[in-house]
């Protein structure tokens, strides 16, 4: 199963991107789908999962980043507005999971789209 990140680019601090994720071979409504970042320097964090039922944000970004998904395209978003330099990072989707607040990652992961925030 092949994911393809898309829409990583450089960006002032304050300034808005949307990244895309696109799954060309199943139907969006076969996973559970969400984001994942990794800084330069430090280890993998969840950002994002959105399953049928609820949609679960790391606090660092609550307020801030959206998912949203396009059933037409089998394409999922993530909206990043008022971008920190702290959210510098190589952007990847994938299947997830959430237990106790806590994201975590599944099986099929995409290559990943880098995000530079800075001035």
């Amino acid at each position: 199963v092949q994911f393809v990140e898309s829409g990583g680019g450089l960006v002032q601090p304050g300034g808005s991107l949307r990244l895309s994720c696109t799954i060309p071979e199943f139907p969006l409504d076969y996973y559970v789908i969400g984001w994942f970042r990794r800084a330069p320097g430090k280890g993998r964090e969840g950002v994002t999962c959105m399953s049928s039922r609820e949609t679960t944000y790391a606090d660092s970004v609550k307020g801030r980043f959206t998912v949203s998904k396009d059933k037409a395209k089998n394409t999922i978003y993530l909206q990043m507005n008022n971008l920190k330099p702290e959210d510098t990072a190589v952007y990847r989707c994938a299947t997830c999971w959430v237990n106790a607040g806590s994201i975590y990652g599944g099986q099929y992961w995409g290559k990943g789209t880098p995000v530079n925030v800075s001035a």
